[in-house]
């Protein structure tokens, strides 16, 4: 892990201590070695970031192509691993990077969303994050992250501290069931995502979430 991004990921942590009162489940199920694919829900603009915090690897990211278009932005974008994507399009190129970076063995976080949630559900996911795992053929994680809506709606200007939980679940491997169709597996990721969400919505740390809605 390169030092800056290191330094990055330390003040993540405090923060997402100090201000969050954050906490992360099931990081053994996320592979040490080799390509990944966390496929989460998308509840703010903190995701990126609360998705990726507590994991001991560098991490890629999948970011809306026009935050390159600023001069400021784009070089420390590209310093932690984001490359552009146009939402709502069959942007190949971007297929492309993410297939290049997961071959490599890296990490990437997806938003199969699309969007993020306005209300704090868990919306229905795009089948297209199977594809890509089937043609690197790597695992996919099941991601959740829980409060970040309460914190950051799409409606509020800023964020506010409120309770944070992520939790990772148990690997799933497309390559390895071809038996499976592409819907049927981005069900059960999305069924996984749900399972972490039941478990977890009792959790003290959260209290009361709206995003704990099925």
């Amino acid at each position: 892990m390169r030092r800056g991004y290191a330094i990055c990921r330390i003040i993540s942590q405090l923060l997402y201590i100090l201000l969050f009162r954050g906490r992360v489940f099931g990081v053994r199920n996320v592979p040490r070695a080799g390509g990944v694919l966390l496929v989460s829900n998308h509840q703010s603009f903190l995701d990126p970031v609360l998705a990726t915090l507590a994991l001991p690897r560098e991490c890629n990211y999948m970011a809306r192509h026009t935050l390159f278009d600023i001069r400021w932005l784009r070089p420390i974008m590209e310093y932690l691993n984001a490359f552009p994507v146009k939402r709502d399009t069959a942007d190949m190129g971007a297929i492309k990077e993410t297939l290049r970076r997961l071959k490599a063995g890296k990490v990437v976080l997806t938003f199969p969303e699309a969007t993020r949630t306005p209300d704090g559900s868990v919306g229905a996911m795009r089948a297209g994050v199977v594809l890509l795992a089937r043609k690197a053929r790597v695992p996919i994680v099941p991601t959740l992250i829980l409060g970040a809506f309460e914190s950051w709606p799409r409606t509020a200007k800023l964020p506010r501290p409120h309770p944070v939980v992520v939790a990772y679940g148990e690997p799933i491997s497309p390559h390895e069931h071809p038996e499976w169709d592409d819907d049927e597996c981005v069900a059960l990721v999305r069924g996984r995502v749900l399972a972490l969400q039941a478990r977890f919505r009792s959790h003290p740390t959260l209290g009361g979430c709206q995003s704990l809605k099925r």
